[in-house]
């Protein structure tokens, strides 16, 4: 069967400012507290993440490689390696003093039936818009960050 690529984007507003925003989403090894399916993140490098998904009964692993990041501003991601193929940038855009725009824009190539089939029912976009919820609720209910990389790439 041939892949086909899904285009997603999806954002939010989180009553957090930009930089508190930021800084959470570099903490990837906490995304499993507000990613469905994902189960663990390790942080190998400064630039390189090992992820482990389980999703409908499926687990994966596979690396994710961060190929630009700009504080308060973007990261940008692709994967290496494995059976699982995206990419993707999330960007954080300053609405005022407390409020920011998180905007996710990712391709994921899904391969076989299980995925084509989910592919069309929008899984994927209804993934990441829950996603994306649960990251406002987590953010905003600490009311700061749990820690920075403040590093470029």
């Amino acid at each position: 069967m041939r892949s086909a690529v899904s285009k997603v984007e999806e954002s939010i507003e989180v009553a957090v400012p930009v930089s508190t925003a930021y800084n959470q989403w570099t903490q990837f090894e906490e995304f499993p507290q507000f990613m469905g399916g994902v189960e663990r993140i390790e942080q190998q490098t400064a630039t390189l993440t090992h992820w482990v998904t389980k999703v409908g009964g499926v687990t994966r692993e596979f690396d994710a490689e961060i190929v630009e990041q700009i504080p308060d501003e973007q990261v940008s991601w692709t994967t290496v390696g494995g059976d699982v193929h995206q990419a993707g940038v999330v960007t954080f855009h300053r609405l005022d003093d407390r409020r920011t725009k998180v905007m996710l824009q990712m391709d994921h190539d899904s391969k076989g039936v299980v995925d084509a089939v989910g592919d069309k029912l929008g899984v994927v976009k209804h993934q990441v818009s829950e996603d994306l919820k649960r990251f406002k609720s987590f953010i905003e209910n600490r009311g700061q960050e749990s820690g920075a990389w403040r590093g470029q790439v």
